[in-house]
């Protein structure tokens, strides 16, 4: 029976629910560069955006549930870091936290077609760290960015984890919040790797839980960014499963058995 239901949950994916994210997708970047070029970025950067990742949740029968909102103040500026399990950590931040926001991305997404210029478009803050000057203009835009009570979300990881578990934090975010003085959101995601890991594009509809922590204020003296980055990981890894240890066999056995 769990064979029978897989398989037609891989054919709605396939073949009903993917064309419609396609569209949407579309739909929602062409809104973005539109809506940009003739009205306010922060309205038309975040909205059609927003409805894009609720959509694709409900469109793949994903349901997102967000604990910690009543922490966060629509009128203030955070640098908000999460872990990162797959795909869905995107949809679900952008569907669910209800907080207008701007990434930080990696500078190669902007060359993906339409995506990456809605997001250019739309005011998110694209990071080069192959040089001294890139960082540079990053921390330039990120300070035209984080003012009037809009926020910066940032995978502190860099990229999805391969098996589940969590790695290590780097310190750019933690240097932003304390180059700004901005207080800091930890946020755990959890169940977005059941949903998609990294390895393959079939998905398992699942429930994804977002849990927004309290925020972490800057003392008189700031942020000593070592320190905050090693306390933002401790209190996300409080609220996640005990780490799996997968060897590498058995990843590779997970890859095989989930990869077309």
């Amino acid at each position: 029976m769990k064979k029978i239901l897989r398989f037609l949950y891989l054919f709605y994916e396939y073949l009903i629910a993917f064309p419609i994210l396609v569209v949407i997708t579309i739909l929602a970047a062409l809104t973005t560069v539109a809506g940009c070029a003739l009205g306010p970025v922060n309205f038309w950067g975040y909205w059609p955006a927003h409805i894009w990742a609720r959509l694709t949740c409900i469109i793949f029968l994903m349901r997102v549930k967000v604990t910690g909102r009543e922490y966060i103040d629509p009128k203030q500026s955070y640098v908000f870091v999460c872990n990162h399990q797959g795909a869905y950590d995107i949809w679900s931040i952008y569907g669910y936290l209800n907080h207008n926001f701007k990434w930080l991305m990696k500078k190669p997404l902007e060359k993906i077609f339409l995506v990456g210029k809605a997001c250019r478009k739309g005011g998110h803050v694209f990071v080069d760290d192959s040089s001294l000057a890139g960082i540079r203009e990053t921390i330039a835009e990120s300070e035209k960015t984080l003012k009037d009570g809009m926020s910066l979300v940032i995978f502190p990881e860099g990229s999805r984890t391969w098996d589940g578990n969590m790695g290590e934090f780097k310190r750019g975010a933690f240097m932003l919040a304390a180059e700004f003085k901005l207080p800091v959101v930890p946020i755990t995601i959890d169940g977005s790797f059941r949903a998609m890991p990294r390895y393959t594009y079939n998905m398992t509809p699942s429930v994804i839980r977002l849990k927004i922590h309290p925020p972490i204020f800057p003392g008189e003296n700031g942020f000593n960014t070592r320190k905050l980055m090693n306390e933002c990981r401790d209190i996300i890894a409080a609220d996640l499963p005990t780490p799996e240890k997968v060897s590498k066999l058995e990843l590779e056995e997970r890859m095989r058995r989930d990869t077309f």
